[in-house]
C-alpha cells in the first residue's frame, strides 16, 4: 500500500476520541483485496472465542506524539493488536488505545509500494512501532519474507522445511499455499476459511450418514440372516416331528 497522504488545514486540529476515520488509498488489485479478506476471516474464525485482539486490513494507524491527525500516520495492509478490546473501529489511534501498537503487520507488495514496504515502512515498524513481527508478501510473484524484533532490530525468521514462517505472536505459521498466504497450526494443519470449515463439516456429516447407513444395512443383513436361520430351524424341527422325533430332545 502507498503511504497515506492527506491535505489538511495548516492549523493543528486535535480531534476528540472516536472522531478519526481511516484514510487509506484504494487497494492495488483484486488479489490484494482477497488476500486481506482471507487473512482477516481465517484469524477471526480461528479466534472466534477470543475477545482480546483487534485485526484489521487497509486501516490507518495514527501515532502522532502531539495527537494530531495531520501528521505521523501509516496504513498497513493487515495488522493485529493483542491485549485489547475486540470491537469495530474507524481507525487505530495510538493515543486512544493505551499506546498499543500492532503486534504483527503484513504488507502486500506491489510494483508501486515494494520499495516503501521494504524500506521506510520496515524502518518505522522497527524503530517507532516496535512491532514484534513484520511480514511482507507479494501476491504476484509470491515473495514471502518475515522478521521478528530482536534487541530492537529486525532479524529474518527462518522458514521451516515447507517454507512457512512461525509467528510467535499468533502462535501459528504463515505460509504460501495455492498462491495465497495462509495460516497453519504448529501441527501443520491449515487454518480454514469459513467456507472451507462449512465444507469440512458437511463432509463429516456426509461421512457420518454414510457410516450410519452402512451400520443399518449390516444390521438389516444380520436380522435377515437370523430370520433365515430361524426358518431353517423351524423346517428342520417340523421334518423331525414328521419322523416321530422330538427335536427338543436332541
Amino acid at each position: 500500500m502507498s503511504v497515506a497522504q492527506e491535505l489538511e488545514p495548516k492549523e493543528d486540529i486535535i480531534f476528540p476520541p472516536g472522531d478519526i476515520y481511516s484514510d487509506e488509498p484504494p487497494l492495488e488489485s483484486d488479489l490484494h483485496l482477497r488476500q486481506i479478506i482471507l487473512l482477516l476471516q481465517c484469524l477471526e474464525l480461528w479466534w472466534e472465542n477470543r475477545n482480546d485482539f483487534y485485526a484489521a486490513g487497509n486501516l490507518t494507524i495514527y501515532y502522532s506524539q502531539r495527537q494530531l491527525k495531520s501528521e505521523e500516520f501509516r496504513g498497513p495492509d493487515f495488522f493485529v493488536v493483542l491485549g485489547c478490546e475486540k470491537k469495530p473501529r474507524k481507525s487505530w489511534v495510538i493515543w486512544q488505545e493505551d499506546g498499543k501498537y500492532p503486534n504483527i503487520i503484513v504488507e502486500l507488495l506491489s510494483p508501486s509500494t515494494k520499495a516503501t514496504d521494504k524500506g521506510l515502512k520496515k524502518q518505522i515498524y522497527q524503530d517507532i512501532f516496535r512491532t514484534p513481527e513484520y511480514f511482507w508478501f507479494d501476491p504476484n510473484n509470491l515473495e514471502f519474507v518475515g522478521f521478528h524484533l530482536v534487541d530492537a532490530h529486525y532479524q529474518s525468521i527462518e522458514p521451516n522445511p515447507q517454507g512457512w514462517l512461525w509467528s510467535q505472536q499468533l502462535d501459528l505459521y504463515l505460509g504460501v499455499q495455492n498462491n495465497q498466504l495462509r495460516y497453519f497450526t504448529a501441527q501443520g494443519q491449515l487454518v480454514p476459511t469459513p467456507q472451507e470449515l462449512a465444507e469440512q463439516e458437511k463432509q463429516r456429516a456426509d461421512e457420518e450418514k454414510q457410516r450410519a447407513d452402512e451400520e443399518k444395512q449390516r444390521a438389516d443383513e444380520e436380522k435377515q440372516r437370523a430370520e433365515q436361520e430361524k426358518q431353517r430351524a423351524e423346517r428342520l424341527a417340523a421334518k423331525l416331528r414328521e419322523l416321530n422325533i422330538d427335536p427338543d430332545l436332541l
